[in-house]
């Protein structure tokens, strides 16, 4: 069994605050299916309350976060145009180890964004 989770943190850099409402689902990748594995929304601090893919679901493979952008934007008082630059953002990457954890965070502002493997 896989001792690795994978978990996410969400800044608005437009604001300087955490992203707290963001909606994120995760999919594994299967060749050219996308299956659904769960769906989390940020708290107060940016983050889930857990990992998005616990221990026990954690495998190597490719996986896909969708980050709800443009919903987040909305809500949070961003004046809206339509459609939105950034409205729904798919960050696709790969677990090679599954003994690791990896972190997948999102800085985010109504024109921009930015990725990386976080620790």
């Amino acid at each position: 069994m896989a001792d690795g989770y994978l978990t996410t943190h969400v800044l608005d850099t437009a604001k300087g605050v955490p992203a707290q409402g963001l909606t994120i689902d995760i999919y594994r990748i299967e060749g050219e299916a996308r299956v659904h594995l769960a769906t989390k929304v940020t708290n107060s601090d940016g983050r889930t309350d857990g990992p998005i893919l616990p221990a026990g679901e954690f495998a190597v493979g490719v996986y896909e976060l969708v980050f709800q952008a443009g919903a987040y934007l909305d809500a949070s008082g961003v004046p809206q145009e339509e459609p939105r630059f950034l409205d729904v953002v798919p960050i696709r990457f790969g677990i090679s180890d599954a003994q690791s954890h990896y972190h997948v965070p999102l800085l985010i502002s109504p024109f921009g964004m930015s990725t990386y493997r976080g620790s």
